[in-house]
């Protein structure tokens, strides 16, 4: 683990310089402090009231949509830019990532079924669109942003106040290489899969990428699905010949690999279709950009030779 923690033990002081320990340098950043417990001084979480208008308006059309039998729709919770979600396996707390600069955490105290607080999470951290947010079995939170993944201990027992323990497992600038930073499909999503590996899947920013991208990407993993251990180490790549995965989740039954991905634009009325894809070795190459979704060959590679096995 690259995050430090501290053991209370009893000391006892000497007189002979020849016990001193060498100096250390303080932490500067917030993320630094975090990872060893210290105070950042931030101030309390922001909470985002949940009734007026825009509850009101919400409920409203809710009442408008026909369910199946058995079935309710109802307003939980109003979080601003909510993108993916996460339950902690401990306390049931739900945390939100967002393509903004957020991270949202949502508490139903009195188990009614509606959240009765919405507020940020680890406000002492400046992040950058971290979309991505999953927990491990034993209570790691992960939060994986535009360039960087951050792994949270003790999430769903700090989350109450502004500083949260914290732990670097890709340090800002080594998911991608950074000039390949872009505001176009760079919000993560992540899972932890039953080999207890953390799943990435790293969307390309471009509509169809240019042919003098394609090595570096199908190094690094951008257009494709990486995985490393929960400490960051031990990366690979796990699946390429994807566009822009949005979506993805291990099936408990046979343990293979599901993820949506989403398809080439400016292609015409109703195609190329999305996908819904099933990976269940290392390796796979899922077409893109071979193919534009489907069978639909791309315009910038119908004559170029689509990779074996895709």
């Amino acid at each position: 683990m690259k995050f430090i923690w501290l053991v209370a033990v009893s000391t006892v002081a000497f007189a002979s310089s020849s016990f001193a320990q060498p100096a250390t340098q303080p932490p500067t950043s917030n993320l630094e402090k975090l990872q060893t417990f210290q105070s950042t001084g931030t101030v309390e979480p922001r909470q985002i009231p949940q009734e007026g208008r825009r509850a009101d308006a919400i409920r409203k059309n809710l009442a408008k949509i026909t369910m199946p039998a058995g079935f309710k729709i109802d307003l939980y919770a109003l979080v601003p830019d909510a993108r993916h979600m996460a339950v902690g396996p401990n306390a049931g707390v739900v945390f939100v990532g967002t393509r903004k600069n957020n991270v949202y955490v949502v508490t139903d105290r009195d188990k009614d079924r509606v959240a009765d607080e919405v507020k940020q999470f680890a406000p002492s951290v400046e992040f950058k669109i971290p979309n991505g947010v999953c927990f491990s079995r034993d209570g790691m939170l992960y939060v994986v942003e535009q360039n960087r993944v951050l792994q949270f201990p003790a999430a769903e027992f700090f989350y109450e106040g502004p500083d949260v323990a914290a732990g670097i497992v890709a340090k800002q600038g080594e998911l991608i290489p950074p000039a390949e930073e872009s505001f176009n499909h760079t919000a993560r999503v992540c899972r932890v899969g039953p080999d207890n590996k953390l799943y990435i899947a790293l969307g390309q920013p471009f509509n169809v990428p240019p042919k003098e991208k394609m090595e570096l990407y199908r190094q690094v993993g951008i257009g494709g699905i990486i995985r490393m251990d929960q400490d960051g180490k031990n990366r690979e790549v796990y699946a390429t010949g994807i566009r822009n995965s949005v979506g993805i989740e291990f099936n408990p039954a046979d343990k293979s690999l599901w993820f949506t991905d989403n398809q080439v634009d400016g292609m015409g009325d109703d195609q190329p279709p999305g996908e819904l894809n099933r990976a269940v070795q290392i390796g796979q190459n899922f077409g893109f950009p071979y193919y534009g979704g489907g069978t639909v060959r791309t315009v910038e590679y119908k004559d170029d030779q689509v990779p074996a096995g895709s």
